[in-house]
């Protein structure tokens, strides 16, 4: 559902603003949270978001929230190389946003409370695909 600017466009500014200021700061150094690391494409340091998602043998599958307005998806068009930390041990990958998947449906497969969240607060599901490599041991 694209934001055409409307009611969509304050609620992104809100959610956005709770994300960066207070909930992810608090989950990115939880143990057990999933992190997306990608590479900042103005100042090329690792950004670290908290995402949730599920991995099915060599994918890592997640629901961006905000679409292409997401900091990381944009970051991840600059450099599709990323690295997700799952159950503690990270794993180098490939992303991919891909726009012709059901984002709502793909959401029925995801932890639930995670995607609970996302369709309560998404103003622009987009469905992206990691391919996972081998572990980095970091």
């Amino acid at each position: 559902m694209p934001n055409d600017g409307g009611s969509g466009s304050w609620r992104f500014r809100a959610v956005t603003a709770l994300q960066r200021r207070i909930v992810n700061p608090v989950t990115r150094r939880l143990p057990g949270q999933i992190l997306l690391e990608t590479t900042g494409r103005r100042t090329g340091l690792p950004r670290r978001t908290p995402v949730g998602g599920r991995r099915e043998g060599r994918r890592f599958w997640l629901v961006a929230e905000h679409g292409n307005r997401a900091q990381y998806i944009r970051n991840i068009h600059a450099d599709p190389r990323v690295r997700v930390r799952l159950r503690g041990r990270w794993y180098t990958g490939t992303a991919q946003p891909l726009p012709e998947d059901d984002a709502r449906a793909r959401l029925r497969s995801l932890p639930f409370l995670n995607s609970a969240v996302v369709r309560a607060v998404g103003t622009e599901l987009l469905t992206v695909r990691v391919d996972l490599d081998d572990e980095t041991g970091s």
